[in-house]
């Protein structure tokens, strides 16, 4: 047997070696993924038979719903005229001009470093 041939089944059996352990460890991987889906399986068949309790009462829930939106609009009025009596009314002043610094305008060297003139 050749060098050449001996290497060659070294390296297949070194790509079977690594194909085996790589199938290894994904397999133990899946496995903890299965046991997580079995058991998140098993939270949804609890919620969906405790819903399933709720069903009943639901009906009644969305009628004072649509009760309660519907004297949302008038409890909105009665409120704003209320609100629209006890609010503060203070007189707006305006001012002269635009507010100034009192040192005056500040002078930026920015400009100047890229060789324009603000004059």
């Amino acid at each position: 047997m050749s060098s050449l041939a001996l290497w060659s089944v070294i390296d297949i059996v070194a790509l079977i070696a690594g194909l085996a352990v790589y199938l290894f460890i994904v397999g133990g991987q899946l496995k903890k993924v299965a046991a997580d889906l079995e058991e998140a399986a098993d939270l949804v068949w609890k919620i969906k038979k405790d819903a399933e309790a709720i069903e009943p009462g639901l009906k009644s829930i969305n009628t004072t719903g649509r009760v309660v939106a519907g004297a949302l609009p008038l409890l909105y009025g009665m409120g704003e005229g209320i609100v629209a009596g006890a609010t503060f009314a203070h007189e707006e002043h305006v001012a002269d001009g635009v507010a100034r610094p009192a040192m005056g305008t500040r002078r930026s060297r920015l400009m100047e470093g890229v060789g324009v003139s603000l004059d």
